[in-house]
């Protein structure tokens, strides 16, 4: 199961419960209704892993910078 889809989180939340409730009818999941269910929920989940994989990529970058100046700084003092 994917981590977002926990409760925690609502990410994606209408994709999900529109999946849940495809699953809910019956036989209908094993015939292929639900899949475009699952396919616009796959496309949501990816977004969101995109955008945090960018926003921790950010982050990284940032406390790189502080690292390599606090580096730069006791060098100096040298």
């Amino acid at each position: 199961m994917h981590p977002q889809l926990t409760d925690k989180k609502l990410v994606c939340k209408d994709f999900i419960q529109a999946l849940e409730a495809c699953h809910a009818k019956g036989w209908t999941r094993f015939t292929g209704a639900c899949n475009d269910a699952k396919t616009d929920l796959n496309h949501c989940l990816h977004s969101e892993t995109v955008k945090r994989a960018a926003l921790n990529r950010e982050k990284a970058r940032e406390s790189r910078k502080k690292v390599e100046k606090n580096w730069a700084d006791f060098n100096a003092d040298e």
